[in-house]
């Protein structure tokens, strides 16, 4: 069978989580296969909100296997305080959770170095999580790394001390007061390896191989956005992996040929945590209601997100890049109440009106243009059949669909796993 794809179009925070939760049911197997930590999908059902960094969404249903694919980076202390908040839930995580032995782990002087780059930057910041992705995906790339296969070997205590030890001299070499306490960092990060060396590490490329094989489904869960994207988002202010649909292939292994359907996930609106360019960013009461109504704070960071109108044209390319084959439109309920919408369909870019992404989105380079439409005032959240919809909710989705070219075959209405409407 092939391996279906859930990516965010945006700058991530788009509401993966809760609709991966929502398809599981459906597939036999959930794999991550890029980012960290640096994640926070959130799921809402029975009355709780459950934020995870790393574990597949999946976790929560019993019928699933849920993988952690070579394409993750996996930071022990955090994954062991997902796991402890999953005990208390009275989820039996060891026998359906597996990980990647390829998957490269994020050491304590990760994070270090991650605090000490950034602040050598000064304003240039580009508004990094703090959890050491972007220097665990440098030793990644720079053949430095140490990965989950690492653990079971006789000499993991020697690699482990030459890598930290170099990571110390790197810090010094940015000198900057990142004040810590390494031996109290390690005695944390040893007791989080020892939770992990529990769980049952797999040569996850031919796990995957055979499973598709013997004809189990097979659903790649993303992280991010694809507007974070290091090749094609928003450079610098972006993540340190692919996380568009190429990222699938490299991050579990699966040839291109083995992709089925690829679901794209977008807000009703747009979102963005961090530093970085947003043509269509709202510093007004508009911009400001939609963050108090769509409570619009990072799942892992706190941050308040920035907001704005929906860009159309960020949309289409990331639509492009990703071959996407149905949308998922969240966050539709947010939106009640304003009298009027605003979609930006092109941008005055150097003088000249554009309908594509170009190479440099910064301000002072580019202008949004709007369409409007009329809003709704109906309250979205108590609906449950795409027939008690509103009409100007409607005309707003097909307004979509026919630009991106693209069904929109779900829409939310609501943060709980059952606010969500399927359309024909």
């Amino acid at each position: 069978m092939a391996v279906d794809l859930l990516l965010g179009l945006q700058w991530g925070d788009e509401g993966k989580g809760k609709i991966v939760d929502v398809l599981t049911s459906k597939y036999d197997i959930i794999a991550r296969f890029q980012g960290g930590p640096n994640a926070g999908h959130t799921l809402e059902f029975d009355g709780q909100k459950h934020v995870l960094h790393t574990i597949p969404s999946g976790i929560f249903h019993d019928d699933s296997i849920n993988l952690v694919g070579n394409g993750v980076v996996i930071d022990p202390v955090i994954f062991k305080k997902e796991l402890d908040n999953l005990a208390k839930h009275g989820i039996d995580y060891k026998s359906k959770l597996l990980i990647s032995r390829k998957a490269h782990l994020i050491l304590p002087t990760h994070r270090l170095l991650d605090a000490a780059s950034e602040a050598s930057k000064g304003k240039a910041k580009i508004g990094s999580t703090l959890k050491g992705i972007g220097p665990t995906y440098m030793d990644k790339t720079g053949r430095n790394g140490l990965r989950v296969g690492d653990l079971e070997m006789a000499d993991w205590q020697d690699r482990y001390r030459a890598l930290a030890d170099k990571h110390e001299k790197m810090i010094a070499f940015y000198d900057v007061d990142v004040q810590y306490d390494l031996k109290e960092l390690e005695k944390e990060f040893r007791t989080a390896i020892e939770t992990l060396k529990e769980l049952t590490f797999i040569d996850s490329e031919d796990y995957l191989h055979k499973s598709m094989k013997n004809g189990k489904s097979i659903l790649a869960e993303g992280a991010q956005g694809s507007l974070l994207d290091i090749d094609f988002g928003t450079y610098p202010f972006v993540t340190s992996s692919n996380t568009t649909a190429a990222g699938a292939c490299t991050g579990l292994g699966v040839a291109p040929r083995e992709i089925g359907e690829a679901f794209g996930i977008f807000k009703a609106y747009t979102t963005r945590v961090g530093s970085g360019p947003f043509p269509t960013e709202l510093f007004d009461e508009t911009g400001e209601k939609m963050g108090r109504i769509g409570n619009e704070f990072g799942a892992t960071t706190g941050r308040k997100r920035r907001c704005g109108w929906l860009d159309l044209v960020a949309l289409k390319y990331a639509v492009q890049v990703n071959g996407i084959t149905q949308l998922i439109m969240m966050k539709g309920d947010v939106l009640s109440g304003f009298d009027t919408l605003k979609v930006c369909t092109a941008y005055k870019y150097k003088g000249e009106t554009i309908d594509h992404l170009p190479f440099n989105i910064e301000p002072e380079n580019l202008e949004p243009v709007y369409t409007e439409m009329k809003g709704w005032k109906e309250d979205l959240t108590k609906m449950t059949d795409a027939s008690t919809l509103p009409k100007e909710f409607n005309d707003y989705v097909e307004y979509l669909e026919r630009e991106l070219e693209t069904p929109i075959t779900i829409v939310s209405v609501g943060p709980d796993r059952s606010q969500t409407i399927q359309r024909s």
